[in-house]
């Protein structure tokens, strides 16, 4: 392995380490948050073991405002540095994303044996853990090496100080050229990925506007990381898709068609989980898996009814979606794991979000409600059609009954009379065979 890739291979955990590795966090309080410090550490927490790592100490500290140095005050971090080394930490995780000088001050604080990351860092090695699709694994790796770049500097800084006395020729030294070297493999690497991502993305661009031009109404479920999404989209459409008591269990978005009581098809999408602090390079390097939440005709936003930090996590989700402009998708609240509430709780659920859907994708409650939800919404902007089409357009008959919803059918003379509910993109063709008023 070569300097630069070990050097890569420092900042970041991994599950397939034999031994589990031993973690210290590290959290600032600031005013004018509003998630909890604890909740976002007990967070942490199970991010860090999601990664493969036990946590062995938990710091923090009030502060106005970060320093810019060591972003904790240089008393904690010389503590922190301390508590690595009574614990026999391998690495220390930080709760806010730590700017290129800061990680590398710290490291020499806390020695460079101790790994020292941010939870930016921690959340694309979660992703680069679970990542399948070869377009999951490049989103990860674009995102990874432009956190990487402006950092190289730091990690190399171990070389610039090894470099020869003064003199001419001595302002550059292998570290500041091999720093340089790596510098444009980064950007080379990024641009390269970005290539291929162009590629897939088209790819899926095609993918998606065939399901557009077959009229499908097209469902997307977003949310936060471990709502239940997968669960959900198995309780509705048999999926089979991997779902588990992890955060970032899955990132590759999953399409099924799912058929509504009146015969309507419909698509049913899983996308990638939603996080607070979620690192902007990862909403930028998964924008195209995102686009499937911005393209749909209904988004179920699924929130964990369980967590006692749902008000918060509806708040990062609802973030995101504004990020990536989905706003104006017609939304529905599905409070997930109801199961998991008693009826007093239920009750103030429902009361506080009176519009919400309440559903265990485990038990299957508020599943038919839901269902009726989502046909509702799916048939608001349905043509009311009355028509006769002849008995040699059988194929229209076929997608009537595929595509539309039948009220009522007759057999007559000149053909099959229909009364029937049709999407915008299928009504036009069936206009020309209206029965005249």
């Amino acid at each position: 392995m070569s300097e630069f890739e070990s050097v890569i291979v420092r900042g970041m955990t991994s599950v397939s380490e034999q031994r589990r590795e031993r973690a210290v966090l590290v959290g600032v309080e600031r005013p004018g948050t509003s998630w909890p410090l604890a909740s976002s550490l007990a967070e942490l927490e199970r991010l860090v073991d999601t990664a493969g790592a036990d946590v062995v100490a938990v710091t923090s500290q009030k502060l106005d405002s970060p320093n810019p140095k060591t972003f904790v005050g240089t008393g904690k971090a010389e503590e922190v540095a301390e508590l690595a080394r009574a614990h026999a930490a391998d690495l220390v995780v930080f709760d806010d994303e730590l700017t290129p000088s800061q990680q590398a001050n710290l490291e020499k604080v806390v020695g460079r044996d101790v790994k020292v990351i941010d939870r930016t860092a921690l959340i694309l090695d979660i992703f680069a853990l679970h990542a399948t699709s070869k377009e999951g694994r490049l989103q990860v790796r674009l995102a990874q090496n432009e956190y990487l770049l402006p950092r190289l500097r730091g990690m190399w800084a171990h070389l610039a100080s090894n470099r020869m006395g003064g003199g001419v020729g001595s302002r550059f030294g292998e570290g500041e050229s091999q720093l340089e070297v790596d510098r444009r493999m980064v950007r080379k690497r990024i641009t390269s990925i970005k290539r291929e991502l162009a590629h897939l993305a088209d790819v899926r661009k095609i993918q998606r506007e065939s399901r557009y031009a077959s009229g499908m109404f097209k469902v997307a479920l977003a949310g936060y990381t471990n709502a239940g999404k997968s669960s959900l989209l198995n309780r509705l459409t048999g999926a089979g898709v991997l779902s588990y008591d992890q955060l970032f269990a899955t990132l590759d978005s999953t399409t099924r068609k799912f058929e509504l009581p009146e015969g309507r098809e419909i698509t049913v999408t899983d996308t990638v989980g939603f996080i607070q602090k979620l690192p902007t390079t990862l909403v930028e390097a998964f924008k195209s898996t995102l686009d499937e939440i911005t393209g749909a005709d209904l988004v179920l936003h699924v929130v964990d009814a369980s967590s006692d930090e749902r008000e918060a996590q509806i708040e990062a989700v609802e973030d995101v979606l504004g990020q990536i402009g989905a706003h104006d998708v017609d939304r529905v609240e599905v409070f997930n794991k109801c199961d998991l509430l008693d009826e007093e709780e239920q009750a103030a659920l429902r009361s506080r979000h009176p519009q919400a859907v309440l559903v265990s994708a485990e038990t299957g409650q508020g599943i038919d409600e839901l269902v009726a939800r989502i046909a509702r919404v799916a048939s608001v902007r349905d043509a009311h059609l009355d028509i006769v089409l002849p008995y040699s357009r059988g194929d229209l008959v076929s997608l009537a009954h595929e595509r539309c919803h039948i009220v009522s059918e007759e057999h007559r003379e000149d053909g099959t009379h229909l009364v029937m509910l049709a999407a915008p993109s299928y009504a036009g063709l069936f206009r020309p065979f209206s029965i005249e008023a």
